[in-house]
């Protein structure tokens, strides 16, 4: 792999909230220097809804010598606002670019399932639950939502492009489909589940033949036993209070930090095997969900896909996944 990335939340807006609420540039600075160093990592990439916060990171990745996937991710967002949000952030990551980093620009992540306007529904999971609920019309549901995503990613590349002069990409859900014509790098989402395990090797060896460069985000699992069976719904295991905020693990569920390492391993492998172009394991923390050792039923961290736990101090340690990455992306 040429891209040895992983994920960094900069703070995630969703109709007005913000999951980070503190964006501190020295912790960012720490952060992102032990994903270099310790991590080994050559690439990072940058996920968030504050176009500010996202040029800051930038320009710290670019002092350590890090890649920069300048990765605007917006959430609940109608097509004009996500166009808005796309050129503030081009802007920006132009700066960051002229200044002499490597900058890739990252043009949404599954906006059809994350935004309105693309699918119907008035949130992800009720837009999800519509494009999947009934098999009868899945397959006609999912190209009309690909059709959709691609008039609108025509409008929002060009005016990226005008913008923005370095390379440009999408990462997709694969039934969005885009024009990848349009796009210097294909990126996936591809989490693997027990259901796709005996294809999902081949499915990657597949799109690396068509000969533009293939990078793989979004993938992982949570930490708790048999997770990476339901990888995609690995956080599902939460229970939220009355502001929506998570609350408490649900019954059954046992803390396993080794079924997330052998996950990434098993993925990350793969990867190797297979000559993509670049992976980014998602993601370096999560700090909404902290990790609580002495009370496993507000052990939220249980849900995390982050390969550091953080605790309700801020402060964070290495979960078992954090070697396993580091001991793959060190060779080589």
């Amino acid at each position: 792999m040429r891209a040895k990335g992983i994920a960094y939340d900069t703070g995630f807006v969703r109709r007005g909230d913000i999951s980070l609420k503190k964006f501190d540039l020295d912790a960012v600075r720490r952060d992102l220097t032990v994903i270099r160093d310790d991590l080994h990592c050559n690439a990072v990439h940058l996920v968030g809804g504050v176009p500010e916060r996202l040029e800051r990171a930038a320009e710290v990745a670019a002092e350590l010598g890090l890649e920069i996937w300048f990765s605007p991710y917006p959430l609940e967002l109608t097509p004009a606002e996500v166009l808005e949000l796309f050129t503030d952030c081009a802007r920006r990551a132009e700066r960051v670019r002229a200044a002499g980093a490597e900058v890739v620009f990252v043009t949404g992540v599954e906006l059809s399932v994350m935004n309105e306007g693309f699918l119907p529904g008035g949130d992800v999971l009720e837009r999800l639950t519509l494009l999947l609920g009934e098999p009868e019309g899945r397959a006609e549901r999912m190209r009309e939502a690909g059709g959709v995503l691609n008039a609108f990613l025509v409008d929002a590349v060009a005016a990226v492009r005008e913008l923005f002069h370095g390379k440009v990409t999408y990462a997709c859900i694969p039934f969005e489909n885009p024009d990848w014509d349009l796009f210097d790098i294909k990126s996936f989402e591809l989490i693997r589940t027990a259901e796709v395990a005996g294809v999902y090797a081949e499915s990657i060896r597949n799109v690396v033949a068509q000969g533009k460069p293939v990078a793989i985000t979004g993938f992982n699992t949570a930490a708790w036993r048999g997770s990476g069976a339901n990888a995609p719904r690995s956080m599902e295991i939460v229970e939220f209070d009355d502001a929506g905020l998570p609350a408490r693990v649900k019954d059954g569920y046992v803390r396993d930090e080794e079924e997330q390492a052998t996950y990434l391993r098993e993925l990350l492998e793969v990867f190797e095997e297979e000559k993509v172009d670049g992976a980014f394991v998602y993601l370096f923390s999560l700090a909404g969900y902290p990790h609580r050792p002495h009370d496993p039923g507000r052990d939220l961290d249980m849900a995390s896909p982050g390969i550091v736990k953080v605790f309700d101090d801020g402060t964070w340690e290495p979960k078992a996944a954090f070697g396993t990455v580091a001991e793959i992306y060190a060779r080589g």
